[in-house]
């Protein structure tokens, strides 16, 4: 037993953490346990996408434990199967697997693309990904990532998968091969620093991968359930990829992820894949609360309305500050800063009860909550504006 010193110890120390513990949140606000509030832009990235504690995903737990916690994932429930029709009938695919979290999903849809290999493919396993892109933690899932950080953890990482660059149609085609069964990517790569691909760029991808006879694997984990002003991101593309994943905004706060596919891409067989805690009606429940909500026309609209207007703050600010460009779409973005500066900026917004993110050392990214009011995007924006100019002034005194 360790002689820990303070309850922080007991953990495994995994990241950088500031030393709040937060205690309660409601909407787009969070508060520690020294009382002090924060507004929170990060949403735990990407996943309270109706805010902290929502009434509609609380009601919706309270009343599900009540009745049934989970049967095992060898029998049906309720709450899976509703929300596994929802979800097929707002969607372009047939069939929904649940797991507990996105490189669940993802390690999930690598397992169902080199089983199609199997079957239709004579034997093709590979899997092109690209460069910058990030699909999870397990091992499989870092070694589809293209994050450089990822290159010397965890050596030998699992092969198959060649790196191509975004936007760049010829560099996929280049590295087609017999051997090739799939082509997976975010809509945008948000831990590179919200770069999204073009509408133009997914559709040449969707004619690509139909003419070599390959799946098309969308991982929308942090883009899909609204996020980007369509209910998924394809939707914008006019595009129907195979095989698509989603996490984070699904659960709205509960760990809950899914693997959909075509009738035609879901060729699992039984005990090909599982998982305990998979579909049960908990987590399920609390899915089916948020896509009511975030599944409405209306609500849709909303975002894309509330994300132009913090596009527009964010390019104010950049010309007000000589920053870059503001990149990304509805309600996940991201100011290039130009200069590595990230870090230091997201440490004073916390220490003036703003949460923001710095993906990388020379952006900022932006992942509030989908229902988030215009007068909380201006308590933002005059945050950074105050620590922007301070920065400025010091330079000037250097």
């Amino acid at each position: 037993m360790t002689d820990a010193t303070h309850p922080y110890d007991a953990l495994m120390d995994i990241t950088a953490r500031p030393k709040a513990v937060f205690v309660r949140g409601a909407g787009s606000y969070l508060w520690d346990d020294s009382r002090k509030r924060y507004l929170d832009f990060v949403q735990g990235w990407a996943v309270n996408c109706l805010g902290h504690s929502p009434p509609a995903v609380a009601d919706a737990l309270a009343a599900q434990a009540k009745r049934l916690l989970t049967p095992s994932p060898a029998f049906y429930n309720g709450p899976s199967l509703a929300l596994a029709q929802a979800l097929v009938a707002q969607s372009a695919f047939d069939r929904v697997f649940f797991a507990n979290s996105g490189a669940e999903a993802n390690e999930g849809a690598i397992k169902l693309a080199r089983k199609y290999g199997s079957l239709h493919k004579g034997g093709a396993f590979e899997i092109i990904t690209f460069t910058g892109g990030f699909h999870g933690r397990t091992l499989a899932t870092m070694s589809a990532s293209g994050k450089k950080a990822f290159e010397p953890l965890f050596e030998p990482k699992v092969a198959g998968f060649k790196k191509a660059r975004l936007n760049d149609t010829a560099s996929v085609e280049s590295l087609i091969s017999a051997n090739t069964v799939a082509v997976m990517l975010e809509p945008i790569q948000g831990e590179a620093g919200v770069w999204p691909a073009t509408d133009k760029f997914l559709g040449e991808l969707r004619a690509l991968t139909k003419a070599h006879g390959l799946l098309l694997i969308l991982d929308e984990i942090q883009t899909g359930m609204g996020r980007t002003g369509k209910l998924f991101h394809y939707e914008h593309a006019g595009i129907a990829p195979d095989i698509m994943t989603l996490g984070k905004g699904i659960g709205g706060g509960v760990p809950l992820a899914a693997l959909l596919a075509t009738e035609q891409a879901s060729c699992f067989e039984h005990g090909d894949q599982g998982g305990t805690f998979n579909g049960n009606p908990l987590m399920c429940a609390a899915g089916l609360a948020v896509l009511e909500q975030v599944g409405k026309p209306d609500f849709l609209k909303a975002v894309t309305d509330t994300g132009l207007v913090l596009e527009s703050e964010l390019q104010r600010l950049s010309a007000r500050h000589g920053l870059g460009e503001v990149r990304g779409r509805g309600l996940l973005l991201a100011l290039d800063l130009k200069l590595p500066i990230g870090p230091a900026i997201v440490a004073q917004a916390f220490e003036a009860g703003v949460l923001v993110n710095s993906p990388q050392p020379d952006a900022l990214r932006f992942m509030p909550a989908l229902n988030v009011t215009r007068q909380e995007i201006s308590e933002m924006i005059d945050c950074l504006d105050a620590i922007l100019t301070r920065a400025g002034a010091a330079r000037l005194v250097a």
